[in-house]
């Protein structure tokens, strides 16, 4: 076989195994590509098809719905294999590696070319691949029929190489031409060099584009910044060869367009300099009706009203980039997202090669995969560390977002977000008012409520948005049209780093206005009021929202509560540890500007103490609510429910700090004023007749606690439900109760009942639920049912140590309990 300079390795493939025959008794060959390839992938089977070979290539031949992998082993198991060696054929992820070394393996017709000079895997180097790559269409065409053992028959007629076209000319091929060959009509931007993992949206865009029996414009859309036009750059560029002419239209600006249009129409011959932009592009749309291979880009259109009567029609391709996905009546829509991290990770490691991968992962993380966030971080680097990179983002986004402007790149993040922000306030001041305000919550989705039936939030823009639905949804509408957010089943997506860069591009004015609207939007989207818990779990979206907003973000009481009341149910739930350093943050930020007295700081304060008990901080709880207490009792009297409440959980905590008799004394007394102020079957009442029941129990007063114990549980199953956790928590300690006065059996027998009650309400792995099976296994040791308790003990010491930590007092208690339970096992009999 002839070779030519660039070459060929040493070996030549053997054609061994069997081969289906396609028409007139020739070969099947079956194209093995890498999808960055697609072009080559596309002008190889062209050839080889015009040639008189029956060809299967997955862009043409499989569909929608095929199984890939049943696909793929009957092809390899049917045709010969003509694989297209390159730098990204040999990627160890891609499924090529599994299509090569499986013919390898199998020992059949593996046909390979070269398409660049990328060094092969070792068990390939020895293989004869003739290279395509740096020689004109003709010569490639040769070498690669010459591959496949040449041709079966010439076609009646030859097509014309498209780059042999004369001046003036501009009749349409038959086939494409060599991928990477520009046509004479084209007026593309440079491609960008350093893109990285978009290969399977180029070949998705390449068989929307080239798929179907009839041309259908393909609109590119996403958020700003997110990187479109490359993407619609990087395909004109792969494709090139596929196309007569391409042409690229920038179309954020429609009264524009047509004087581009009529440009092209000169520059094919459809027009002459002397016609009018109208008559041009008449002209133009004309012409292109009579051909089939040609490409215009319409790059950034704003709005798909102005813009389609712009669309010409015909069998060729028309490809949209714009930030508004609402051109499903017009053009097949694809969204264009962020790069998977392990793209993003190459693309930072491409242009800062001195960043450990690791690093490169934080800052990817950080930047949540956002290209021109992902470019700009990289020109930064260069004279910023990591880790400062990464303070200056948390704490200054917008000023990081505007600085490392690349080459080529028209504008910044930050600049490109400023200009989006300003045509939004121009078209629709509410939407930019209500997108600042979801600028301070957390980058998380957020349901935009609706007040039905209740009243609206006043005279604000933001009031009038979610008083009126007619509203909400033209805001709506306008925030995802100018590709500052996804909208999705009502639902606001605000992507991180965009949220970032609009919070902190915010005057001292503005972030006031917002932060009085991102409250009332909060309280709004509250399903009840802030302290009915039992309405929470309906609104899981709403949560990390009161959890992320600044402290002095929320500027009205209601919100201020609703963000408590968050951290509250949390903190019942089990994840105190989790939700301590918001709540923290709360009381500081309160305390310091509203002042202990203020209603929102002492709630604040009263959840703080809570969380603290939970993580077994009791010195810290204590000190907390007795200095509250002291406060609420000057201002609100000895019997306001908040002071009883305050005092009932003094009660608590001294209690767990081994002060019983002081507890005692202080449990008993709110007992008798909630029994005075709100009658003996209140749920709080019965909270507080629990804690004394406890408070006996531990002074060794166990009959005295467990007859008030019965009492109060028997009352809270008739008010409350067998169900309910004060309800539960009460049972429990009752249960402990009887196992000390030595009734083992009814110990278990309520222990085991409250501790499947306990799994099914708070979950399996819940403070409360292990309290309970901590307290069971110790009763069934106790009556000698040794392998139940050590199989009880040892799951609960397991989810201590993974729920609490191993240096918490319950984790520790729990591995005692179950190394005495193991030491209680008897030894085996010594073996003979």
């Amino acid at each position: 076989m002839q070779t030519r300079s660039g070459g060929v390795v040493s070996i030549e493939v053997g054609r061994l195994g069997v081969e289906m025959a396609g028409s007139e008794g020739r070969p099947w060959l079956f194209i093995s590509h890498a999808g960055a390839d697609l072009a080559w992938a596309e002008w190889v089977a062209w050839q080889l098809q015009d040639a008189g070979y029956d060809v299967e290539l997955d862009s043409w031949h499989w569909g929608a719905g095929d199984n890939v992998i049943v696909r793929m082993d009957e092809a390899l198991a049917a045709r010969r294999m003509v694989a297209l060696f390159s730098a990204a054929y040999f990627e160890r992820r891609r499924w090529t590696t599994e299509e090569w070394s499986a013919v390898v393996a199998g020992r059949d017709g593996l046909v390979p070319v070269r398409l660049d000079d990328a060094t092969a895997p070792p068990m390939l180097r020895a293989l004869k691949a003739p290279a395509l790559f740096g020689m004109d269409e003709e010569a490639a065409r040769q070498a690669l029929l010459a591959a496949v053992a040449g041709p079966v028959g010439a076609p009646d007629v030859r097509p014309r190489f498209p780059g042999g076209d004369e001046p003036g000319s501009h009749s349409r091929s038959t086939g494409p031409r060599l991928p990477g060959t520009l046509p004479r009509v084209w007026n593309v931007p440079a491609r960008n060099p350093g893109l990285v993992g978009r290969d399977e949206l180029l070949v998705d865009l390449r068989g929307r584009l080239a798929g179907g029996p009839t041309a259908v414009p393909v609109s590119l859309h996403g958020e700003t910044a997110v990187g479109k036009s490359q993407v619609a750059v990087e395909y004109a560029h792969r494709f090139c060869g596929e196309y007569e002419l391409v042409w690229w239209v920038r179309a954020e600006h429609p009264a524009l367009i047509s004087d581009q249009l009529a440009r092209l129409a000169v520059a094919i011959g459809a027009a002459d300099r002397t016609m009018s932009a109208r008559e041009a592009v008449a002209a133009l749309a004309a012409e292109l009706r009579s051909r089939t291979r040609w490409l215009i880009v319409f790059d950034n259109a704003e709005d798909p009203e102005t813009v389609t009567a712009h669309l010409p029609s015909g069998a060729g391709h028309v490809l949209i980039t714009s930030r508004d996905p609402r051109w499903h009546e017009r053009a097949i829509p694809m969204a264009v997202g962020a790069l998977a991290r392990r793209d993003s990770i190459a693309l930072l490691l491409g242009r800062t090669p001195w960043l450990a991968t690791t690093e490169a992962d934080r800052l990817a993380a950080a930047l949540d995969d956002w290209p021109l966030a992902l470019v700009q971080a990289a020109e930064v680097l260069t004279t910023t560390s990591v880790p400062d990179y990464l303070e200056q983002l948390a704490g200054r986004a917008g000023e990081v977002t505007d600085a490392g402007k690349p080459l080529g790149c028209p504008s910044t993040l930050a600049a490109q977000i400023r200009l989006s922000m300003r045509r939004l306030r121009a078209q629709d001041p509410q939407a930019t008012e209500v997108l600042q305000a979801c600028a301070l919550l957390a980058p998380e989705p957020f349901t935009l409520p609706v007040l039905r039936g209740r009243e609206a939030a006043g005279a604000s823009p933001v009031g009038r948005v979610v008083g009126d639905p007619a509203t909400r949804s033209r805001v709506l509408t306008a925030i995802q049209r100018h590709g500052l957010a996804r909208v999705e089943g009502g639902a606001l997506h605000l992507h991180r780093l965009t949220q970032a860069v609009i919070a902190d591009q915010l005057t001292g004015p503005e972030r006031a206005v917002a932060a009085r609207h991102a409250s009332l939007l909060l309280i709004a989207a509250l399903p009840g009021h802030a302290q009915d818990l039992a309405a929470w779990p309906g609104r899981p979206d709403l949560l990390p929202h009161l959890l992320a907003i600044a402290s002095g973000d929320l500027v009205t009481d209601a919100a201020r509560l609703a963000a408590c009341e968050a951290c509250q149910y949390l903190v019942d739930r089990g994840s105190a540890a989790a939700v301590l350093p918001r709540l923290e943050g709360l009381h500081r930020t309160w305390t310091a500007e509203l002042g202990a007295d203020h209603a929102a700081t002492r709630r604040a304060t009263a959840c703080l103490a809570r969380a603290a008990a939970a993580v077994a901080d009791h010195d810290r709880a204590l000190a907390l609510n007795r200095g509250l207490l002291g406060r609420q009792r000057r201002e609100l009297g000895e019997d306001h429910p908040e002071v009883l409440r305050t005092a009932a959980n003094v009660a608590a905590d001294l209690m767990d700090l081994g002060q019983t008799e002081e507890a005692l004394e202080l449990a008993r007394d709110t007992l008798t004023r909630y029994r005075r102020v709100v009658g003996d079957e209140h749920g709080e009442t019965l909270a507080v007749a629990s804690t004394v029941a406890a408070c006996l129990a531990g002074l060794g007063r166990l009959e005295e606690g467990l007859a008030l114990a019965q009492d109060t549980v028997s009352r809270q199953r008739r008010v409350l439900g067998e169900d309910h956790r004060d309800t539960l928590f009460t049972a429990s300690n009752m249960a402990t109760d009887l196992a000390e006065l030595g009734r083992l059996a009814e110990a278990c027998a309520l222990a085991e009942d409250t501790l499947l009650r306990r799994r099914q309400v708070l979950g399996d792995d819940h403070p409360e639920t292990l309290d309970t099976a901590s307290n069971l296994a110790a009763s069934l040791a106790g009556l000698g049912r040794i392998d139940e308790a050590l199989q009880v003990a040892r799951d609960t010491a397991e989810r201590r140590r993974r729920v609490l930590g191993e240096d918490h007092p319950d984790t520790r208690l729990s591995v005692t309990l179950l190394n005495a339970i193991d030491r209680a096992v008897p030894a085996p009999p010594d073996m003979p």
